[in-house]
């Protein structure tokens, strides 16, 4: 496979195929299938079965998924900054969507023979570690090849892929029949989804002359981007934070909120009924809206109301606490999620500063999207336990998400 003769570090100015769009998403989805499957089922069933005696396999899950949340902290932006200064004949990112992938499906079929919780934490890690390789080298293709203009629509086949993957490998791990056939299925998927993309198009190959020299002081310290420096990275990164911590608030305590509050008497038929509108009228608009931001060559005014039609829908949890305006406000969190997912995505391709670490920058930016599973708990559980119950823990959502909303009107160097 030959790469493209094109200088990596310029603008790009031709438009995308569909065919690249497609096969792109198409690899990204199968990532997702590859986290996914586990996460959602297969290391739950795992938890169950290996839980030492007096350790509850809650313990034991959140344990493992814990330690694999912190490796995919650091991997994203690891190797997103390493293929950046790849230089191979095959360009500089489909090395590591290669080996990420290939060694990812490995791992998967090191995480079904688990014999033990340390071995299942370890190869969970793993499999965080390498498939963030791979899907951090995919998210920087895009500010790579695709011209401004485009990115909110490919931003959004790519958010579609994503929650196709999460159902698919969902699907994958439950039809598969056992752990071990799930965890194989996810992982041939893995592979096969990304196989089309290897194949059929050229990636941009970095001249060993534009490689910065290698020090390793230099390289930890670009890990940090100032906000005096990069105001406009520093605010649209601030407002993914406090959108995700809000989206993360509302999801983290759905179950214990139908149970509790709502009294349902099935709550895990429940959170699957709101899964599935919310996952519907996302799906439904992700795409739309990243294509209409597009047209009109605007982002702000997107962010802005997709943000404050989610917190209108977290307001609706708090003030409507019954069954039917829990599956409006599911319906209207995805309406809104859907078009932030796309716009928001296009957003932060735009306000990279260097195209030189365009794979780095956008994996620091993918904190924004990992820390809040880890803040959401910290600041739920208080407000549930001692500080007014759902009631209050909703409308702190939704003021936290309007704030990120916004905030991104602080950003300069983007309509």
């Amino acid at each position: 496979m030959r790469t493209a003769e094109v200088d990596p570090l310029t603008e790009p100015a031709a438009r995308v195929g569909r065919a690249w769009t497609t096969t792109l998403s198409l690899a990204n989805g199968a990532i997702w299938v590859g986290w996914y499957g586990p996460l959602q089922i297969l290391l739950a069933i795992q938890a169950e079965d290996l839980a030492p005696s007096g350790t509850s396999k809650e313990t034991v899950l959140a344990w493992v998924t814990g330690a694999g949340a912190v490796v995919s902290l650091a991997a994203n932006p690891l190797f997103g900054a390493l293929s950046d200064r790849t230089t191979s004949r095959w360009g500089r990112r489909t090395p590591w969507i290669v080996a990420g992938t290939t060694t990812g499906a490995a791992a998967l079929l090191l995480l079904s023979a688990a014999p033990s919780v340390w071995w299942m934490a370890a190869a969970w890690c793993l499999v965080q570690l390498t498939l963030n390789a791979a899907f951090a080298a995919v998210t920087a293709a895009v500010p790579d090849r695709v011209p401004r203009l485009q990115r909110g629509s490919v931003g959004g086949w790519l958010g579609a892929a994503q929650l196709l993957g999460v159902v698919a490998g969902t699907g994958l791990a439950t039809a598969a029949g056992g752990t071990v056939a799930g965890y194989a299925a996810c992982a041939l998927f893995t592979v096969a989804g990304v196989l089309p993309y290897v194949v059929r198009h050229r990636d941009l190959r970095l001249a060993p002359a534009h490689r910065p020299p290698w020090n390793t002081r230099a390289f930890l310290a670009s890990f940090w981007l100032s906000p005096r420096r990069h105001p406009d990275l520093a605010w649209a990164w601030l407002t993914r934070f406090l959108i995700n911590v809000s989206n993360s608030v509302v999801l983290l305590y759905l179950l214990y909120y139908l149970r509790d509050r709502l009294h349902r008497p099935d709550p895990d038929e429940g959170v699957l009924i709101l899964t599935a509108v919310n996952g519907l009228t996302m799906l439904a608009t992700v795409v739309v809206g990243g294509v209409w931001s597009d047209r009109t060559g605007r982002r702000k005014p997107f962010v802005i109301w997709s943000g404050a039609l989610m917190a209108v829908a977290t307001g609706l949890l708090a003030t409507w606490q019954t069954w039917p305006g829990a599956i409006v406000a599911a319906a209207i969190l995805g309406i809104g999620f859907g078009v932030f997912t796309s716009v928001d995505f296009a957003l932060m391709t735009d306000v990279l500063p260097e195209a030189m670490d365009r794979g780095k920058d956008l994996g620091v930016i993918n904190i924004a999207n990992s820390l809040p599973q880890v803040a959401a708990p910290a600041l739920a559980a208080p407000i549930v336990t001692y500080l007014g119950g759902y009631r209050v823990l909703y409308l702190v959502a939704a003021v936290i998400g309007l704030v990120g909303a916004a905030l991104v009107v602080r950003v300069r160097g983007v309509d």
